[in-house]
């Protein structure tokens, strides 16, 4: 197989969480920890550092890879979902791993996958950890996929554990409460080994202090601090950029200086190539997209645009069908003008479906058939100072930058 015959054997033998939701999903140790012992137990052979968390655990692992990166270290970083390219998921250096590199581990592997009835997100992780192994990276940034105590990444013994904001998503499978989905989060700690906690609300700190206090872990909470910027736009980005920087603070065998870390944290784009956060992707009218998807993340986006200067807000919106719009709906604003769309996913909520739940909120808008659509619309009816959001899911975003 080709890459494309690859990813596309991947897609279906093994349905992805992203594409298909409920379906594709398996949580537990189990089924990782056996192809792991197939492949020879790869994340043996590095040193890791585990990312849990609702919101911001994609840019705090962006920023650390960047800034140990700048500080002349060899870094793996495995996050998701991807937007464009598969390979976005697993880099080294800020590279996407070679086509070839995924080619070569399905063919040598693929029996044991078909076998193994292994999902889709237990072979990426296999294909990450076995490169980061192969490549002997100084430090791997594991970012967790759904929760974390039954994640498949959760198989790693790390050097640090870092737990960003907590809030609601994904309550079919990580609870109803906040302190029930902090409790899942707070299952990547492990004894003895350092924990760096972002900010959250008291609730959410209690449950992570108590898991790590009965580990004998110690833990750092992260501060605010006006010291460093960093190239990434959002004003929510401070709070990642606070988690980041304690990180580094924890991280007390990596040789990193004050100049590395102002150097990372300023290029944090250029080094790893993330995407989709408060990206200015047009100006004239100015086009942002974002990839916020749940309470937490659409609030702070649209705390921000509600600190801006503009004429008209425009926003293209397009969710999945597990997202629940009435929760949403109360951080959206309604004297904005609103282009519903559909991602072209399977789980996507239907556009119609979409539409007339807004309406029922009172929302102004319109349906169209794409998320490019959507966004050509918003552009023909904007004026220059205005403001065009896209929003509501990663796979609207990933449609239109």
């Amino acid at each position: 197989m080709n890459y494309n015959q690859t990813l596309a054997w991947l897609f279906k033998r093994l349905p992805m969480y992203q594409r298909v939701g409920a379906p594709a999903m398996r949580l537990g140790l189990d089924q990782m920890n056996r192809l792991s012992t197939v492949l020879g137990n790869p994340h043996l052979s590095f040193k890791c550092i585990h990312i849990a968390g609702t919101n911001g655990k994609g840019s705090t692992a962006h920023m650390l890879a960047s800034v140990l990166q700048t500080a002349g270290h060899t870094v793996g970083l495995y996050t998701s979902p991807h937007l464009k390219d598969f390979r976005e998921r697993i880099k080294i250096n800020g590279q996407p791993i070679d086509k070839d590199i995924v080619v070569d581990f399905v063919s040598e592997n693929l029996e044991t996958l078909e076998t193994g009835n292994y999902s889709f997100f237990e072979a990426t992780v296999g294909i990450a950890f076995s490169s980061f192994a192969k490549t002997q990276v100084d430090v791997a940034i594991i970012e967790v996929g759904l929760g974390g105590r039954l994640d498949a990444t959760n198989i790693i013994t790390p050097i640090l554990s870092i737990i960003t904001h907590v809030s609601k998503d994904h309550q079919q499978f990580l609870g109803n409460t906040i302190e029930a989905i902090a409790a899942e989060k707070a299952g990547i700690i492990k004894e003895n080994v350092p924990v760096v906690l972002g900010q959250n609300k008291e609730s959410v700190q209690n449950v992570i202090v108590d898991k790590a206090k009965s580990l004998s872990s110690p833990v750092f909470f992260a501060n605010q601090t006006e010291a460093y910027a960093t190239d990434l736009l959002g004003d929510y980005q401070k709070e990642n950029l606070a988690t980041a920087y304690m990180a580094l603070q924890a991280l007390a065998e990596f040789d990193v200086n004050e100049n590395h870390i102002r150097e990372g944290l300023q290029a944090v784009a250029k080094n790893t190539g993330l995407q989709g956060r408060w990206q200015i992707i047009a100006d004239s009218p100015t086009v942002i997209a974002d990839v916020a998807h749940n309470e937490a993340g659409i609030g702070a986006v649209i705390n921000q645009l509600q600190s801006m200067t503009y004429d008209h807000l425009h926003i293209v919106f397009g969710m999945v069908e597990d997202k629940d719009f009435k929760q949403i709906q109360q951080y959206l604003p309604k004297d904005a003008n609103y282009y519903f769309c559909s991602p072209k996913v399977v789980r996507a909520k239907a556009v119609d479906q979409l539409f007339a739940e807004a309406n029922c909120f009172g929302y102004n808008g319109k349906p169209y058939t794409s998320a490019s659509d959507a966004l050509n619309a918003a552009k023909t009816m904007a004026s220059p100072s205005d403001i065009i959001l896209v929003c509501g899911s990663l796979f609207v975003v990933a449609e239109v930058i």
